[in-house]
C-alpha cells in the first residue's frame, strides 16, 4: 500500500506544478506520465481487493446457497428428530408390552404355585382327616371288643359264680371301666390328631401368606418401574 501513496503523491504533485491554461482552471499535465502513475496506483492495489469485489457481485448468489443449505439441514435435522421420537416411543411401548408380560406370567406363577399349595394343603389335610378318622374307629373298635371280651369274661365269671353278687358287680365295674378307658384313649387320641392337623393348617397359611405378599410387592415394583424408575435401578428381592 506504500506504493499507492507514493503515487498518489507524485500524481498530486504533477497537477499541482502542472502549466495552467490560460483563461480555464485547467492544466496541462503529461499524459503519458499521469497514465504511467495511474498503471503504478492500480497494480500496487492487492489482488484481495478485486476478491473481495468478486465477493460482492456475488453476494445474492452465496447468501441464496446459504440458506438453501440451511434449510436443507433443518428439514435433514427435522426428520432426522422425527425418526428418533418414533423409534423411541416404539421402544417405550415395547418395553411397558415386554414389562406387562412378565408380570403376567409372575401372577400366574404365583397364582399357580397357590393353587398348588391349597391342593396340598388340603390333601394333607384330608389325609390327617382320613387317618385319624382310622384310628378312632380302630381305636373304637378295640374298646368295642375288650368290652365284649369283658362282658364275656363277666357273663361267664357270673355263671360260675352266680350267688356271688359282688364278684358280678365287680365284674361289671371293670367291664365299665375298660369302656371308659378305650373311650378316654380314643378321645385323646383324636385331640391330639385335631392339634396336628390345625398345627399343617397354621404353618400352610403362613406359606400362602408369604406367596401372596411376594405376589403383591413384585406387581408394586412393576409399577415403580412403570412409573420412571428405571427397570434394572433397583434389584427386586423375591424372597423377602
Amino acid at each position: 500500500m506504500y506504493k499507492v501513496f507514493e503515487a498518489i503523491d507524485e500524481l498530486v504533485t504533477m497537477l499541482e506544478e502542472a502549466r495552467g491554461v490560460p483563461m480555464t482552471s485547467g492544466c496541462v499535465v503529461p499524459r503519458g506520465d499521469a497514465l504511467e502513475l495511474l498503471d503504478e496506483i492500480r497494480d500496487a492495489f492487492p489482488s484481495e481487493l478485486d476478491d473481495a469485489q468478486d465477493v460482492l457481485d456475488r453476494k445474492a448468489e452465496i447468501v441464496g446457497a446459504a440458506e438453501h443449505e440451511a434449510e436443507q439441514k433443518l428439514s435433514k435435522s427435522t426428520l432426522d428428530a422425527e425418526r428418533m421420537v418414533a423409534e423411541a416411543r416404539a421402544e417405550a411401548e415395547r418395553m411397558v408390552a415386554e414389562a406387562t408380560a412378565h408380570a403376567d406370567r409372575l401372577v400366574a406363577d404365583a397364582q399357580a404355585e397357590a393353587d398348588r399349595v391349597v391342593a396340598a394343603g388340603r390333601a394333607e389335610y384330608d389325609s390327617l382327616v382320613g387317618r385319624s378318622q382310622e384310628e378312632a374307629d380302630r381305636m373304637l373298635q378295640a374298646g368295642r371288643e375288650s368290652y365284649e371280651r369283658a362282658v364275656e369274661e363277666g357273663r361267664y365269671e357270673q355263671q360260675r359264680l352266680v350267688s356271688q353278687t359282688e364278684v358280678v358287680v365287680a365284674a361289671k365295674a371293670e367291664a365299665q371301666r375298660t369302656v371308659d378307658t378305650a373311650a378316654d384313649e380314643a378321645a385323646r387320641q383324636r385331640g391330639e390328631c385335631d392339634e396336628y392337623v390345625d398345627t399343617k393348617l397354621a404353618e400352610f397359611e403362613d406359606l400362602l401368606g408369604h406367596t401372596l405378599r411376594t405376589v403383591s410387592k413384585g406387581r408394586d415394583h412393576l409399577r415403580g418401574s412403570l412409573r420412571g424408575v428405571p427397570a434394572g435401578a433397583v434389584p427386586y428381592d423375591y424372597n423377602g
